[in-house]
């Protein structure tokens, strides 16, 4: 069992792998950081996510962190989450969440949508923090 979370270079990202570290720790799991790209994603653009993920890796190993990166080209964030969150028997789920519009805000996002209606397990959202 671990913790899976769903990661991109952002401030939602960021606050979504905090939250699971801490979770993590807490609970004495690993974390599984998830990063979906799509299949035709440019070279330089799949080696600026790859150098990014080195750097995460490196983080979490110098925070004393047991965790696995994966760079997923299922292209659907929300399948490659849940698939992983199967495959791991996750114990938890986080994802992050960004501010939306007053329109935006009657709806949630596709992809957070049917990871809090899918996951095989609970489902933490977090935000960044605003200063």
């Amino acid at each position: 069992m671990g913790i899976v979370v769903g990661y991109l270079a952002t401030p939602e990202g960021r606050a979504a792998l905090d939250a699971a570290v801490q979770e993590a720790g807490i609970r004495g799991r690993d974390v599984v950081v998830v990063v979906s790209v799509r299949a035709d994603e440019p070279a330089e653009q799949r080696a600026a996510i790859e150098s990014e993920l080195e750097q995460v890796a490196q983080d979490l190993t110098a925070r004393g962190v047991a965790h696995e990166v994966r760079l997923l080209s299922g292209g659907d964030t929300a399948d490659d989450l849940l698939a992983t969150a199967e495959e791991v028997a996750a114990e938890l789920v986080v994802i992050g969440l960004r501010q939306r519009s007053p329109v935006g805000k009657l709806i949630l996002g596709a992809n957070a949508q049917r990871v809090l209606f899918d996951a095989p397990c609970p489902v933490l959202t977090v935000k960044p923090t605003t200063r």
